[in-house]
C-alpha cells in the first residue's frame, strides 16, 4: 500500500446510508501529524464538524462530532477502511454508528478530491 498522506486532502462524499448526515455539498479537509490525523467539515447540512482519529496501518480509528444546519448536535464513531483508486486517489469506506439513544449505524463512502 502507498505512504498514507493526510495532509491538506480534501474529501467529498461518493455514497451514504439512509440515516447518515452528510451529503455530496459537504466538504471534508483533512490535516496530519503522525499517527494523528484531523478533519473540519462543512457544507450541505452540516454547519461546523470536527474528526479526529488514529491512522493504524490502513484504517482510521474515528471519532466525530458536528452541528447540523438544524442546530442538532450530534456525535458518532467510524472505522474509515483506506484503499487508493486506480488513479491513486484516497478512497475511505466508514463504518459509522451514532453515539446517541438511536444507536443507528450505516455505511458511507468518500474520495479524495
Amino acid at each position: 500500500m502507498k505512504k498514507l498522506d493526510f495532509q491538506d486532502k480534501r474529501f467529498s462524499l461518493i455514497e451514504n446510508s439512509e440515516k447518515g448526515t452528510v451529503n455530496k455539498d459537504t466538504v471534508f479537509e483533512f490535516q496530519q501529524t503522525g499517527d494523528l490525523v484531523t478533519a473540519a467539515y462543512y457544507g450541505g447540512p452540516i454547519k461546523l464538524g470536527k474528526i479526529i482519529a488514529l491512522l493504524k496501518k490502513d484504517t482510521l480509528d474515528m471519532r466525530y462530532h458536528c452541528i447540523t444546519s438544524e442546530n442538532e448536535l450530534k456525535a458518532g464513531k467510524a472505522m474509515a477502511k483506506i484503499s487508493h483508486t486506480d488513479l491513486g486517489k484516497i478512497k475511505l469506506t466508514l463504518r459509522w454508528e451514532w453515539l446517541d439513544s438511536s444507536n443507528e449505524k450505516g455505511i458511507s463512502e468518500y474520495l479524495e478530491n
